[in-house]
């Protein structure tokens, strides 16, 4: 990707087909936008975009043409999906208005819209105290599982055991999940980070212990980038009906966790809340000698769905950093025994060998630092959502790429503008995407 462009004219138009006019192409060469490249062995099946600069959510076919579209009033805050109902499940931002302005990622908002874009319900959780980011999860019951930021304040911070050092914004946005349901808008379970942390900083102050000897506790005081607010930063969050366990990415801690879901709120606050499983960065909870670091600033953590290849795995779109300037799509198999994660002889949560599912080989060509995802399709390929770039592409498990296709959706308002590397990222960027198979009951109503 290179480092330096001249400043081009580019059009930006409305685009309703799968080819326009785009003539920069973010991995470094000219190409078109829309699909740019298609093969036998590619899975059949409609692709979910949500650009991140509109408005607007797009189902494509495998030939680029636009086959829907859903209409609302909002940009995307971030993660889209269609449910079994036809209904897509869309977080929303809000204004901006709060203490959490300057959080990426923010939301505020989620919304189900109808096949004909009615809001059929929209629930906010945004306010000084606590707001919706990055993404949410649709239970099988229907409920709602939304990741969210709180604010502690710097007493707060202090009072248990944070090093004021650490405290470069004066205040700390820990994360918190709460799951409502949409028939009453009432919140019925609730996890928070903040009740299952350990600090080695203060004995007088609560949960003083050696962190490496609490591994499924969160230390205070570790930190990667200085003490900002938003500590942990977590960017996903994926549910498993078959273990009824959550799967948070924590990007900041270059970490996923599992924590149980089958718990009552009130039994969340305790130890049945601390984490079952932690993976990525042994250093997080002071084993960093014992086991070398995986993750690099991670996105899109989720087991893979039964009957796929992989079942059961997670799956991680492992981001890379400036200190590994690349991207891998990743499997882990966490270390169990019977319905319980273990601790190797290390005192380190173990897994086997992880698979790298694509690249083979590092490749400093593909590095998304930010955002993205990756799924794994009904033929054994993997869906590849490169979300900096605005590029989504499909590869087999030998690694051949089937299809590839580049965002195309602007902001329909604009014209011919001179646009820099930048800021043509900016507009082609996108969180993730989602492929549905020809079947699946989502997309019912394209037949009709």
């Amino acid at each position: 990707m290179p480092s330096t462009m001249t400043r081009i004219g580019v059009f930006v138009g409305v685009v309703t087909a799968g080819v326009g006019a785009l003539p920069v192409d973010p991995h470094g060469s000219d190409r078109s936008s829309g699909v740019v490249l298609k093969r036998d062995g590619v899975s059949e099946g409609f692709t979910l975009i949500a650009p991140s600069e509109s408005a607007t959510t797009y189902l494509v076919g495998l030939d680029g043409e636009v086959l829907h579209r859903w209409e609302a009033n909002a940009k995307p805050g971030l993660q889209v999906e269609l449910l079994d109902d036809g209904r897509l499940a869309r977080p929303a931002k809000v204004d901006r208005r709060t203490r959490f302005s300057e959080g990426n990622g923010w939301g505020g908002a989620i919304e189900l819209l109808e096949w004909d874009s009615e809001v059929a319900w929209r629930y906010r959780y945004a306010n000084n105290q606590h707001l919706q980011h990055h993404d949410v999860e649709v239970l099988p019951n229907g409920n709602v599982l939304l990741l969210a930021w709180e604010h502690v304040g710097k007493k707060k911070a202090l009072a248990a055991g944070r090093d004021p050092k650490l405290l470069r914004d004066g205040e700390l946005w820990p994360e918190h999940l709460v799951e409502v349901d949409p028939d009453s808008d009432a919140i019925v379970w609730e996890w928070h980070a903040w009740d299952h942390l350990v600090q080695d900083r203060d004995p007088k102050k609560p949960n003083f212990a050696d962190p490496a000897s609490q591994p499924s506790r969160i230390d205070l005081n570790y930190v990667t980038d200085g003490g900002a607010a938003d500590w942990m930063h977590a960017n996903s969050v994926a549910y498993s009906p078959e273990l009824d366990q959550i799967v948070l990415s924590i990007r900041s801690f270059h970490e996923i966790w599992i924590i149980d879901h089958s718990i009552s709120t009130e039994e969340a606050r305790g130890p049945a809340g601390d984490l079952l499983f932690r993976w990525g960065n042994a250093a997080a909870y002071g084993k960093g000698d014992a086991a070398p670091r995986m993750l690099f600033g991670q996105h899109d953590a989720e087991w893979i769905e039964p009957d796929l290849d992989g079942a059961g795995r997670i799956s991680i779109f492992n981001n890379g950093t400036l200190y590994r300037p690349y991207s891998t799509i990743d499997e882990l198999e966490p270390a169990r025994d019977g319905q319980s994660y273990v601790l190797d002889e290390r005192g380190v949560f173990g897994a086997q060998v992880p698979r790298v599912v694509w690249p083979s080989e590092p490749d400093p060509d593909f590095f998304a630092h930010h955002t993205s995802g990756a799924q794994r399709l009904s033929n054994g390929n993997t869906l590849v959502a490169d979300g900096p770039h605005g590029v989504v592409f499909e590869v087999t498990p030998a690694g051949k790429k089937v299809w590839e296709f580049v965002n195309p959706f602007f902001d329909e308002s604009a014209t011919v503008v001179e646009l820099s590397e930048d800021e043509v990222f900016k507009k082609r960027r996108i969180f993730r995407a989602e492929r549905y198979a020809p079947g699946d009951p989502a997309i019912a109503q394209l037949a009709g």
